[in-house]
């Protein structure tokens, strides 16, 4: 899709159509990054995007197990109560 470079103050900026917003999934921050001669603009992940499906699939697997010997803490010992 073609676009022209808008003047905004001292700065340009790119009207971008709201189906291509929404196809996207841009929000209101997005992430801007020069790669070889291109701008890129991706939406900005939430910290933990993707961890209760990363969960499911370690369950799936039976991967979701600790790793090593559970240790106790002197909280454990003395301050928990069930």
């Amino acid at each position: 899709m073609k676009a022209r470079l808008v003047r905004i103050g001292n700065s340009r900026g790119v009207r971008i159509p709201k189906p291509l917003i929404e196809q996207a999934g841009l929000t209101e921050d997005v992430d801007l990054v020069v790669r070889e001669g291109e701008i890129v603009i991706t939406r900005i992940a939430s910290p933990r995007e993707g961890w209760a499906t990363a969960a499911e699939d370690l369950a799936a697997r039976g991967e979701d197990q600790l790793i090593g010997a559970q240790i106790s803490t002197r909280f454990d010992l003395e301050e928990w109560e069930w």
